[in-house]
C-alpha cells in the first residue's frame, strides 16, 4: 500500500482575548512569543511539522493555513521569517469557527485532487513541548484516519479541569487507537475528579486527522448548511498574490460552528453514517495556552515559583507572572499568585486564580476604550509597522518604519496634514506631480487632499517620524488610490 499523503492544516483563527492585553483582535496570541523566544506560537506550530514525514511514513504536503483576511500579511510573514516558502494560505473572509475553516481547507484540496489525503488538524495558538510524541501520535492516527476513520487526539487529564471537553475512550480498535464512546463539554470540579480516577477520560486537544473526503461527506450530513455555504464560496475562489481567496458574501452566509460540534461529537450515535470516531492518546507536553495560569505554568519559575518574562524585578513574591513587553522595569513587592502584564499602553494586574475571566474584564475594557481591546500601540502593515508615540487634541506623533523595496499605498486624507522626518534610511516620497528622494535629518509636509506616497528605495529598514495635524485623526480617514497590497479603503 503507498504511503498516504498527510497536509497539516493550520487554523490562525480565534481571538485569544484571555491572554489581554498581549494579545488584541487585530495582533491575537498565535502571532505573539509567550516567553520572549524569537518565534510565535504560530511559528512554533509549523516549525514542529519537520521530521513528521520520517516519524510516520507519511508523504507530508507543504502546511496549509486559513487565517483572516486582515491578517494574510502577518502570517506570510511569519513564515517567510522562518524560511517557508511553499505554504498555501487559504483567507476567511469572515470568522465562522473551525468547521467551516476546515472545509475551506478540504475544499482546497478537492480542488487540487488531493481529496484522498489525510488532513492533520492543527490550532496554530497551542504549545506542545515534545514534537517527537507529536509525530508518534500522528504516527498511530495515520492509518486508520486512511482507512475512513476520524481521529481525535486526548491529553490524559492532569487535573480536574473545568474548562476543557473530554472524550471517553472505549475500546481498544488497534495499535494505540481506541474508539470513542461520547464526547462532554465542561464538566464540574467533581464530576472532573471522578473522571481522573477513572482514566477512561481524556482532554480533547482539539487536534483531528481526517481524509479531505471523509471531512466533506460528514458535514454534508451532518451539516449540509456550511457545507453549501462553504461549497459556494469556494466555486469562486481567487488567487491574491500569494492568497487562496474565497468568495465572501458566499462564506458570510455559512453558520458558524466547531469541528467538534459540527462533526466529531455526532459521530458515536450515528454508525450508519459509516465514519468511524477514533481517538489516539497525545503525550507530548500539550497545552491550550488559553490563559495566564497555563503561561506561568509552561514558563521557567525561580525559587518561589515566580516566572519573569522580560525585565522585573521581584522581591518576597511568589506564584507571580511577570510579563515587561516593552522594557519598561516592572518592580514587585510582596505579591502572592498574581499576573502582571506591561505593554505600552495598558496593565493587566489579576489574581491568578482568575485569569479565566480575563475575557469579562475585556468586555469593560472595549466599553471604555474600545482601540485597546483590538489593536496594539505598535500595528503591523504589509509595507511594515507603525507605533503611535504619542496624541493629543488635534495632533499625533508616529514612528513609521518601512521594509526595503516596500512602499505605502497611493493615497489621500481628507481632515489630516502630516509632517515627514527621515531619521534614518532613503525614501521616495509622491506628493501630488513631484516625485523626490529624502534622507536622514531631511523633511517634507503633505497637506490635506494632497495624494501621496511613501516608498523605500534604499537597502535598509527606512525610518520616519510622522506628526499627523487636524481635526480627525482616525486610520479611516485614507482613500487609497493605488495600493499594491488590494486594500480595500
Amino acid at each position: 500500500m503507498p504511503s498516504p499523503t498527510l497536509i497539516p492544516v493550520v487554523l490562525c483563527g480565534g481571538n485569544g482575548t484571555r491572554l489581554w492585553p498581549l494579545s488584541r483582535g487585530a495582533l491575537p496570541k498565535q502571532y505573539l512569543s509567550l516567553d520572549g523566544g524569537p518565534h510565535s506560537l504560530l511559528q512554533r506550530t509549523v516549525l514542529r511539522l519537520a521530521g513528521l514525514g520520517a516519524a510516520t511514513g507519511a508523504t507530508v504536503a507543504p502546511p496549509l493555513l486559513v487565517c483572516n483576511a486582515e491578517q494574510r500579511f502577518l502570517v506570510a510573514q511569519q513564515l517567510q521569517d522562518i524560511g517557508v516558502s511553499d505554504a498555501r494560505i487559504l483567507l476567511e473572509p469572515a470568522g465562522r469557527n473551525t468547521a467551516p475553516a476546515l472545509t475551506l481547507a478540504a475544499l482546497a484540496c478537492e480542488q487540487t485532487s488531493q481529496g484522498d489525503a489525510v488532513l492533520l488538524v492543527l490550532p496554530a495558538d497551542h504549545h506542545i513541548g515534545q514534537p517527537g510524541q507529536l509525530h508518534a501520535a500522528v504516527g498511530q492516527a495515520l492509518g486508520a484516519a486512511a482507512e475512513g476513520a476520524m481521529l481525535a487526539f486526548g491529553v490524559r487529564p492532569e487535573r480536574p479541569e473545568t474548562g476543557y471537553g473530554y472524550i471517553r475512550r472505549g475500546a481498544a480498535v488497534g495499535d494505540g487507537v481506541w474508539q470513542i464512546d461520547g464526547f462532554t463539554e465542561k464538566p464540574d470540579a467533581a464530576t472532573a475528579s471522578a473522571w481522573i480516577a477513572e482514566g477512561q477520560h481524556f482532554w480533547n486537544a482539539g487536534l483531528f486527522a481526517v481524509r479531505a473526503d471523509v471531512w466533506l461527506r460528514a458535514l454534508s450530513h451532518t451539516r449540509p448548511d456550511i457545507a453549501a455555504a462553504c461549497r459556494r464560496a469556494m466555486q469562486g475562489v481567487q488567487r491574491d498574490l500569494d492568497f487562496w481567496r474565497p468568495d465572501g458574501e458566499a462564506f458570510a452566509a455559512s453558520p458558524s460552528d466547531s469541528i467538534d460540534y459540527a462533526v466529531m461529537e455526532r459521530l458515536p450515535a450515528q454508525p450508519a453514517l459509516g465514519i468511524p470516531a477514533r481517538m489516539v492518546a497525545l503525550n507530548a507536553g500539550w497545552s491550550d495556552v488559553g490563559a495566564w495560569d497555563a503561561v506561568w505554568a509552561l514558563s521557567p519559575h525561580d525559587p518561589q515559583g515566580n516566572a519573569v518574562i522580560g525585565q522585573a524585578v521581584l522581591q518576597g513574591c511568589s506564584g507571580t507572572l511577570a510579563i515587561s513587553s516593552s522594557g519598561r522595569l516592572i518592580a514587585g513587592l510582596g505579591l502572592r499568585d498574581t499576573v502582571v502584564v506591561e505593554t505600552p499602553d495598558a496593565v493587566l494586574v489579576a489574581d491568578r486564580s482568575q485569569a479565566q475571566r480575563v475575557k469579562e474584564l475585556v468586555a469593560d475594557v472595549r466599553a471604555v476604550r474600545p482601540e485597546l481591546a483590538e489593536a496594539h500601540r505598535h500595528v503591523h502593515r504589509p509595507w511594515g509597522w507603525f507605533d503611535a508615540l504619542d496624541r493629543g487634541p488635534g495632533f499625533q506623533v508616529k514612528r513609521i518604519v518601512v521594509l526595503p523595496g516596500a512602499s505605502l499605498s497611493l493615497q489621500k486624507h481628507t481632515h489630516r496634514a502630516e509632517h515627514w522626518v527621515v531619521v534614518r534610511g532613503l525614501a521616495e516620497v509622491t506628493r501630488g506631480t513631484e516625485v523626490f528622494r529624502l534622507g536622514a535629518n531631511a523633511s517634507t509636509y503633505i497637506p490635506p487632499g494632497e495624494v501621496h506616497r511613501l516608498a523605500n528605495v534604499g537597502s535598509e529598514p527606512l525610518e520616519i517620524i510622522e506628526v499627523q495635524s487636524g481635526s480627525y485623526l482616525g486610520e479611516d480617514d485614507i482613500v487609497r488610490l493605488d495600493d499594491p497590497y488590494q486594500r480595500g479603503a
